[in-house]
């Protein structure tokens, strides 16, 4: 799909405040409300638009420890790349996974209340990820920046 000026306005706005109603969009964009929402369907339709999400404050919440986790697996091929990748999906505690180039294999955001709900975590479900080689933690000490909007 390629996208005009006023798609890119609109994914914009509603990067910024999803629950920004069609008439409002329109208006910022140029267009009216049918127009406008056919628009937004159309970029749905194409996955452009994956979802509608509430940014939470993780420390209001009580999620105050944030870890960066790269990890090394031990043997490498497509089927263990799959496994690991569909084990890390079941974890809670895993905001977000990439595979890296590198040292390591991969780089996890985990996310816990305490500095031991981390240690349990390891113990009790990092470790016991498929073929892990080797992991290497790094704490966050401030969140200085963390958006979810693209640079577009």
């Amino acid at each position: 799909m390629t996208l005009d000026e006023t798609d890119l306005k609109i994914l914009r706005i509603l990067q910024q405040d999803a629950d920004r109603n069609i008439s409002d969009i329109g208006e910022a964009v140029g267009l009216s409300h049918t127009p406008c929402w056919r628009r937004i369907r159309k970029l749905q339709d194409n996955g452009v638009i994956t979802g509608k999400h509430s940014h939470l404050n993780a420390e209001k919440v009580g999620l105050d420890v944030s870890i960066f986790v790269f990890v090394r697996l031990d043997i490498h091929s497509s089927e263990v790349l799959d496994t690991f990748e569909i084990a890390t999906r079941d974890i809670p505690e895993i905001m977000q996974c990439y595979t890296m180039s590198g040292e390591f294999d991969y780089l996890l955001r985990v996310v816990v209340p305490t500095v031991r709900d981390y240690e349990k975590t390891v113990k009790g479900k990092l470790l016991k990820l498929p073929h892990v080689g080797a992991m290497n933690s790094h704490f966050a000490l401030n969140e200085i920046k963390n958006t979810s909007c693209l640079p577009i």
